[in-house]
């Protein structure tokens, strides 16, 4: 059986043809995204494997049913890409990976609050430059400080487990709270509580179009003046304009992003010999209190592992006809 995959790079072909070895899938890798320009760029594959900025919207899905393409593999969790009424209609089933590794991102999460706060990467280049006044570097206690969690599936829960650790108060909305964190001691409130409240918000929560634009104008007013945010979950979470003018007005007093709502024509690319034509994301990277990374918090080597592995499986599973083993792997 051929899997057809975009949006690959090295890394992805590294692991998925090393985890291929039990499956002896065909395998053929293409690093462009899968849109309407790419999509007759498949054949005789039964299986196409996306990623996060592939647009399957449905005319592509019409092409890959024509194309007798039967699985669409996400390698990732979110489906907001998906036209999901397309593929049920074109009986296309659809797989992802609900879990992989969610420590990897609260991890990525806490490092972004660190940097932003302690201002490692400044020290960093200082101390190269042999400057060693401390003058600029000032952070504070992380210590007992209020978080908000925005977000209490398998990541948002890591991160709970991590920011407790470090003797924070945690506070959490999440349309469907969770008994079992609740148990532990975690205390859901309403969204606008959580952002009157918190000296730190992380968003951990799916793209819907009840979370589109979480972060903006209105929402931004509700919270803390120098409140730090935090976003790993989807670019759309956040209204880019609203956080430029709430960082120029320093209401917003710390920015962490990995993800980014224009980010399909930016991140996973080597632009350093280009003049990037996106306004946004350079006004963004020009304030000092500022950290763009680029969908790196997914990027460890156990997490890559469990993609592939789960990957392979939905497959396998979806192609015998049976569940997958996952919980919350099938889509469609």
């Amino acid at each position: 059986m051929k899997i057809t995959f975009f949006s690959t790079k090295r890394y992805d072909k590294d692991s998925f043809t090393k985890a291929n070895e039990p499956y002896n899938f065909e395998l053929e890798f293409f690093e462009t995204h899968l849109g309407p320009h790419s999509v007759e760029m498949v054949k005789d594959a039964t299986v196409v494997c996306v990623f996060v900025n592939d647009k399957l919207t449905r005319p592509v899905l019409e092409t890959l049913a024509a194309k007798n393409v039967k699985i669409i593999a996400l390698r990732c969790a979110g489906f907001n890409n998906l036209d999901m009424e397309a593929a049920k209609e074109l009986g296309i089933k659809v797989c992802r990976v609900p879990a992989y590794s969610p420590e990897a991102v609260a991890e990525h999460a806490l490092a972004m609050i660190m940097t932003l706060n302690r201002k490692t990467h400044k020290a960093y280049n200082r101390v190269r430059e042999q400057n060693f006044a401390l003058q600029g570097l000032l952070g504070f206690d992380i210590y007992g400080k209020t978080v908000g969690v925005i977000g209490t599936g398998n990541i948002g829960k890591a991160f709970i487990r991590i920011m407790r650790g470090m003797g924070c108060k945690v506070i959490a909305y999440d349309m469907y709270p969770d008994k079992a964190l609740e148990a532990t001691g975690v205390r859901y409130h309403p969204l606008e509580e959580v952002l009157q409240q918190s000296d730190i918000i992380s968003l951990h929560c799916p793209l819907t179009d009840d979370t589109y634009h979480l972060v903006r104008k209105e929402t931004i007013g509700q919270m803390k003046k120098g409140v730090m945010i935090i976003n790993t979950g989807r670019g759309k979470l956040i209204d880019t304009k609203a956080s430029i003018d709430a960082l120029k007005s320093g209401h917003i007093g710390y920015l962490g992003i990995d993800v980014y709502e224009q980010e399909e024509q930016i991140f996973f690319r080597d632009l350093s010999a280009d003049i990037i034509q996106d306004d946004m994301i350079q006004r963004l990277m020009s304030f000092p209190n500022v950290l763009v990374t680029a969908h790196q918090a997914f990027f460890t080597r156990e997490a890559l592992e469990q993609i592939a592995t789960v990957t392979y499986n939905n497959i396998r599973s979806l192609t015998n006809g049976k569940e997958p083993e996952t919980k919350g792997a099938v889509v469609v």
